[in-house]
């Protein structure tokens, strides 16, 4: 069963097939100039060469719906929404900072936060626990001196594009900076879709492809 994953929320346009939950091709490029539009056919056409498979060989199309870029975000869906009409396949969709935590499930840790930057001193962020059990919304945040202090006294992972920046914050601002906190700068990336949607496909878990929208969390100006 074969599931073609795109992620496009930041600056890291990325394509991946999944083949029963575990990663058959992976093609992506981190770019500071968004050009997402110009690389995600064609890394879709080259990850389906380096899987030796084709579009109509698809059980379904997954995104990370966000948040993030809303031009990323709407390239990313016009074209998942685009290919299942096409395909006449479901429509999955992964919360974007799911996607930043998953690889750090089953961990040490004992939360992973991830932290996506929304500019100025605002992140996006929710909680997960070392078993992958999200205890928060998926939301707007902005740094503050009490940001995360009830987790102050345990081991966290902060990973995101915005880690370093809420690194900084913490450490100069905060009353719950910790030496027990670490920072890992990274971005959502197919890859760590493949399980994700997999378990999505299994639980017939599909989105409405008419009605669906992204997660932007903020109005776009």
């Amino acid at each position: 069963m074969h599931i073609l994953n795109l992620e496009c929320s930041t600056k890291n346009c990325s394509v991946s097939i999944g083949t029963n939950g575990d990663n058959n091709c992976l093609c992506e490029e981190l770019s500071p100039d968004y050009k997402h539009s110009e690389n995600l056919h064609t890394f879709i056409q080259w990850a389906l060469e380096g899987a030796e498979l084709e579009l109509n060989n698809m059980h379904a199309i997954a995104i990370g719906k966000g948040p993030g870029s809303y031009t990323g975000l709407r390239i990313g869906l016009a074209a998942a929404k685009g290919l299942c009409l096409g395909l006449d396949i479901p429509l999955i969709s992964i919360d974007s900072l799911e996607i930043l935590a998953y690889p750090y499930f089953q961990s040490d840790y004992d939360y992973i936060i991830p932290v996506m930057d929304a500019r100025r001193m605002e992140v996006y962020t929710t909680v997960f626990d070392k078993m992958g059990n999200k205890l928060e919304i998926t939301k707007p945040h902005i740094l503050q001196e009490d940001s995360f202090y009830a987790y102050k006294n345990k081991t966290v992972l902060f990973v995101g594009d915005a880690s370093e920046k809420t690194e900084q914050f913490l450490k100069e601002n905060s009353l719950a900076y910790s030496d027990s906190f670490s920072f890992i700068t990274s971005y959502p990336s197919a890859e760590n879709m493949n399980y994700l949607s997999y378990k999505k496909y299994k639980n017939k878990s599909f989105e409405d492809i008419a009605y669906f929208d992204p997660l932007y969390l903020k109005e776009w100006k």
